[in-house]
């Protein structure tokens, strides 16, 4: 197994939505053994404690059910520069906060990649296809702009421009079952990969998975796991504030982590929208730990049983 520099970055980020508990999510992940987990494994660990963010400004946008848009701009604008400069050194694992946390991280995944003349690649674990801009929301949250802000959209005239706009083919959305209208009309004219719940009940999640590293691999490409909670079945996972049922289930998931290790292509990882606030004795937060040590080599065989008697 290929070892690697896993280096922790916490995310406090509780601005993109409306339900407060995120910022508490870094806190869980170290509590719940996230490094102790990956330092078991071979790997070696720096914590660069939690990023603050950049100083807040005064941007405005037309659309007045956007919420918290200057504390958002100033969280990008720090983990974009967190991410960047993290991955020369290692691999840098976000441990969120809200997903409007990957507004920062994907910019900073994206920016590494352009510098060193590599395609960037990202694959979506969500619930949710977060497609929205600044201009299409209609409940405001921001949490549900990042794919659209790295694929180059429009609409986003108050953030930093994207480093390098990802390009469809580079993106694949992995068991979303809630999209938008207004999402739904942006995507349809992309080339981003879509296998929905509806493609991995009917096609398993082995083959389209494979497909997508296997473009990655093709292209020599980077690839940034961004895995929100709520990709999860909520029966499984319920410290996050938009469940929607029908996720993945504890067997699916680890497949999914498991098949993203083999591969060897994985180069960053956000883990977000853990709210501990909700959560059953941890429970959340020590799945989404046991997800962190498939994905980066743990195997079923390998895994502690617990003794009953």
């Amino acid at each position: 197994m290929r070892m690697t520099h896993c280096i922790l970055i916490g995310a406090p980020v509780d601005e993109g939505q409306r339900r407060p508990g995120c910022l508490m999510g870094p806190a869980a992940y170290r509590t719940a053994g996230l490094a102790g987990t990956l330092s078991a494994l071979g790997h070696t660990i720096e914590d660069r404690g939690d990023v603050a963010p950049a100083p807040i400004g005064q941007e405005t946008c037309a659309n007045p059910a956007v919420h918290h848009l200057p504390e958002t701009i100033a969280w990008t604008k720090a983990l974009a520069s967190a991410t960047q400069n993290a991955l020369p050194d290692g691999m840098p694992i976000i441990m969120g906060g809200d997903h409007s946390l990957a507004l920062g991280t994907v910019a900073g995944v994206a920016a590494h990649a352009a510098n060193i003349g590599r395609p960037q690649f990202v694959i979506w674990l969500d619930a949710h296809s977060d497609f929205h801009t600044v201009n299409s929301t209609t409940s405001g949250n921001l949490h549900g702009t990042p794919m659209a802000y790295a694929n180059g959209q429009d609409g986003f005239d108050p953030f930093p421009p994207f480093p390098n706009p990802i390009p469809g083919d580079n993106i694949c959305m992995f068991g979303i079952r809630s999209v938008d209208p207004a999402e739904l009309a942006l995507m349809q004219p992309t080339d981003i990969t879509v296998n929905d719940m509806r493609v991995l009940d009917e096609q398993g999640i082995v083959a389209p998975l494979r497909t997508f590293l296997d473009r990655v691999c093709a292209a020599n490409g980077l690839l940034h796991v961004s895995l929100d909670v709520d990709f999860l079945d909520p029966s499984i996972a319920p410290a996050v504030g938009t469940t929607v049922p029908g996720g993945a289930t504890f067997r699916e998931a680890h497949l999914v982590m498991e098949l993203l290790h083999e591969s060897e292509l994985v180069t960053s990882l956000d883990l977000v929208e853990l709210n501990p606030f909700l959560d059953e004795r941890g429970r959340t937060a020590k799945l989404m730990v046991d997800l962190v040590g498939s994905l980066m080599g743990r195997k079923v065989f390998d895994r502690p049983t617990r003794s009953y008697g």
